[in-house]
């Protein structure tokens, strides 16, 4: 049997929720507050992403951002969230299901980042079990997966906390910061528990 696309995928809920978090696609709307919450967590940030590129934070960089949100979207190929929390609407990060594939594969991997004021309170592990019902029952994908530097001790636990499992290593992974990073795999299943 070949899958393809979900029948779903067009049918992306407004709002996502767990906890003290809501989840909701980007808009030109989240620009400011985005932009200034990467402005103020970019060292903190730094030492786990790609470079950001010189023009990142511009209003026009964001625009390009958002319109390709929408096109993933569309195409059944990334389902991006900004967190937020939800008593007094304040934007904390991010988390995206990107790299989606159908057919015999049904998975996708996911990615986050949190603010430096929001680090270690709890909102990503509730971002990520408000993104998990998401991605297996309204996308009925099979397998997520992630991937962490060994040393961001942050990350595993968030990992292990919602039910991933570490399964390897790999070696200069991802360009990260302007160097090439080991990373470690995590997976898990629709069916895990």
């Amino acid at each position: 049997m070949v899958f393809l696309r979900s029948p779903f995928a067009r049918d992306l809920p407004p709002l996502l929720s767990h906890g003290a978090v809501e989840l909701r696609v980007p808009e030109m709307a989240d620009y400011e507050g985005w932009a200034a919450l990467r402005l103020e967590s970019r060292a903190f940030l730094t030492p786990w992403e790609p470079a950001w590129p010189q023009d990142d934070l511009t209003r026009t960089a964001f625009r390009a951002r958002v319109k390709r949100y929408i096109r993933d979207i569309e195409s059944d190929s990334a389902y991006p969230f900004f967190v937020y929390h939800a008593a007094d609407d304040v934007l904390m990060g991010a988390i995206t299901l990107s790299n989606i594939r159908r057919g015999v594969a049904q998975a996708g991997s996911v990615g986050y980042w949190i603010g430096s004021p929001f680090v270690r309170q709890g909102h990503m592990t509730a971002a990520l079990t408000a993104l998990l019902p998401f991605a297996f029952g309204h996308l009925h994908l099979h397998r997520l997966e992630a991937a962490c530097i060994p040393v961001n001790q942050a990350s595993i636990r968030l990992l292990t906390k919602c039910g991933f499992r570490q399964e390897g290593l790999a070696r200069r992974y991802l360009k990260i910061n302007g160097r090439w990073e080991d990373h470690l795999l995590f997976g898990r299943l629709a069916d895990d528990r």
